[in-house]
């Protein structure tokens, strides 16, 4: 009868995991940017990935990026080399239990002892690799948020500042397609794509193995890791008269290659649920926030019934989608958890044979159990989060929408835009069509010096509005060339519903500038001089503006900007629609004394801006136009 002997030298364990570990991530480190390189290049989403987020890996910036992958990437193999020492934990406590067992049975009190003082040996053992295991579980989990948060504040300002740039967030609406709810993708879908896993947004809990790439590699190593104890404790099967060698290590690999590719079969179709899961709940929930945004104007339209079939169509399109995702997700389930359970008694039954003649130990066969599920499990991998990579490849689309949608919003054409060194504003064969085609305004010649203001008139519809989107440089539709003052940096546009950005008074007052970038006495100023100086008090109050200040106030609180940021070039698109004459007339007059050396355009529905402007454009709605003076009132 043997002593008991553990499966490992234990004392010297310690060192040479950590060996094992710097052995397998100089290995693993190099394969895993190879890897990356080859799917960047060769796949579809593997360049959509990189057309995302590539900025982020490369550059001098970026040494620490990879150093900081490669710090979670030791982790892993950490983790993979702590489930090996466990697997040799299981084989010791229960070798030891049967040499204990064993020994009493024969009466033979040396054996026994030695089975009973490699089970207390096992427990110290279990519980020195329990704290190392907890450890590093906790360290993963922080280095890895802090990973992901970095990466997420990255990508956010990057994506957010390509949709602003080059006004690609509002030219985007010209395409022939254009993306669906670019608010969604940088908040929800970045969130999701930093975080890694396909399941949805980033959770505090979340650590390497979790993540599909790390999982991807903490399974690679673990077969790799696992495969050595299967194939040593493997013994021969003879199946229908042919003996197979190493038999547990052969079955787990056959049985996954062909469960693996009937999964993928079955779950192909998820990345086109996913995605259009995604589409379908943003298209539901921009219709709500849009009723909330409008429900002043829905209520007195008495609009509720129009509203609910709105609505109760966009929810359709949910559930009709959602019932296609239910069915195929729960088809792939049902084989992913009948495969894996079928599976699970293998090895005890292959090896039980082996134990009852004596051949190898009771902790023999709950290793090579425990090895055969590691190795099992880890070339499962694929098959088991295939859903998971599914919606993570939707949202990777969604992102790279965002992204080549905003490149397409720049490269739409727009005016040839110049600079203007004698201050004046010129147009030079400005020809304006609509997105049929149409022509709008015949070519358009115009120069305006300093001081010079413009009233543009003209029926509905004939493009008051549109040409002074050309002049800013938003219409895609329009030729020619404009001579802006400092290129239209200077230059402040006043629309018929100014826009209100949330914050306090004193960032609506401010607006573009920062809020901390004018004095509060200039703030009050310009809020007494357009008749709103009962607000001076309530700079610091927070407030969605837009709906605590009345149409008229709004519009004064444009004009109010006007005098704070001193404009070369300020434009009026029906600026003054919700004042009275009197008002409308004082604030004209206001910004004619106070800004004499402004270029002012106006467009306008009303004769009594007329006075206000030295010359007069009016557009007759056929593409023609007649540019002329304009009387000065003797009000004036």
């Amino acid at each position: 009868m043997e002593m008991y002997e553990p499966s490992l030298d234990w004392a010297n364990e310690l060192t040479h995991s950590l060996l094992w570990a710097a052995k397998a991530w100089a290995i693993t480190a190099p394969l895993t940017v190879i890897v990356l390189v080859l799917l960047a290049r060769y796949t579809a989403w593997g360049r959509q990935f990189w057309r995302v987020t590539g900025g982020y890996f490369r550059g001098r910036d970026s040494v620490r990026v990879w150093a900081w992958l490669g710090v979670l990437l030791f982790s892993t193999l950490v983790a993979v080399r702590l489930d090996v020492l466990l697997s040799y934990f299981s084989n010791d406590l229960y070798s030891s239990l049967q040499v204990a067992f064993a020994g009493a049975g024969a009466g033979n009190d040396a054996v026994r002892d030695s089975g009973i003082n490699g089970f207390w040996a096992a427990i110290v053992t279990f519980m020195l690799i329990v704290v190392l295991y907890i450890s590093r579980q906790l360290i993963d989990i922080y280095l890895t948020q802090r990973f992901i948060i970095r990466w997420r504040v990255w990508l956010t300002e990057r994506l957010t500042a390509d949709w602003l740039d080059g006004e690609a967030f509002y030219r985007g609406r010209f395409l022939d397609a254009p993306i669906d709810n670019p608010d969604q993708r940088i908040q929800l879908d970045i969130d999701a794509f930093t975080a890694f896993t396909g399941q949805g947004p980033n959770v505090p809990s979340l650590g390497t193995i979790a993540t599909l790439p790390f999982g991807a590699i903490n399974s690679m190593v673990s077969v790799v890791a696992f495969t050595p104890i299967l194939w040593s404790l493997s013994g021969e099967l003879i199946f229908f008269g042919i003996t197979i060698d190493h038999a547990l290590f052969w079955i787990a690999v056959v049985y996954v290659f062909a469960t693996t590719v009937v999964a993928f079969w079955i779950g192909h179709p998820l990345i086109r649920f996913s995605f259009r899961n995604e589409l379908t709940n943003a298209a539901f929930r921009y219709a709500l926030v849009r009723l909330r945004d409008a429900a002043e104007s829905i209520s007195f339209y008495r609009g509720e019934e129009a509203e609910k079939s709105l609505l109760r169509k966009r929810f359709s399109a949910i559930i009709d989608n959602y019932r296609g995702y239910v069915v195929r997700n729960l088809a792939l389930l049902g084989w992913n958890n009948a495969i894996s359970q079928l599976i699970n008694p293998l090895p005890l039954m292959v090896q039980a044979q082996r134990l009852f003649k004596g051949q190898i130990s009771f902790g023999d066969v709950t290793q090579s159990a425990t090895a055969f599920s590691a190795v099992h499990d880890s070339l499962s991998y694929f098959r088991a989060v295939y859903d998971s990579f599914a919606a993570y490849r939707a949202t990777i689309i969604r992102l790279d929408g965002l992204v080549e949608s905003d490149r397409e919003s720049r490269e739409l054409p727009r005016l040839t835009a110049e600079d203007s060194p004698d201050g004046a504003l010129e147009l030079r064969d400005v020809e304006v069509r609509n997105p049929s085609g149409s022509q709008l305004i015949e070519p358009l010649s115009l120069r305006l010096e300093p001081g010079d203001s413009l009233v543009i008139t003209g029926p509905s519809g004939c493009g008051r509005t549109t040409l002074l989107r050309s002049i800013a440089l938003l219409w895609p539709y329009a030729t020619g060339t404009v001579r802006h003052p400092d290129h239209g940096g200077d230059a402040m546009f006043l629309s018929q519903v100014p826009y209100l950005p949330l914050g306090d008074l004193r960032a609506v007052l401010s607006y573009p500038s920062r809020e901390t970038g004018i004095a509060d006495d200039r703030l009050t100023a310009a809020l007494e001089d357009v008749t709103l100086g009962h607000l001076s008090n309530r700079l610091n109050e927070t407030q969605d503006w837009s709906k605590t200040l009345s149409p008229g106030e709004q519009q004064r609180i444009a004009f109010a900007r006007v005098l704070l940021h001193q404009p070369k070039v300020i434009y009026f698109d029906e600026s003054t629609s919700a004042l009275d004459p009197g008002n409308e007339y004082a604030l004209y007059r206001l910004v004619t004394t106070r800004l004499p050396g402004s270029i002012l355009v106006s467009v306008t529905h009303r004769d009594s801006v007329k006075q206000h402007h030295n010359f007069h454009l009016h557009l007759t709605g056929d593409g023609g136009w007649t540019f002329k003076p304009e009387p000065a009132s003797a009000d004036v």
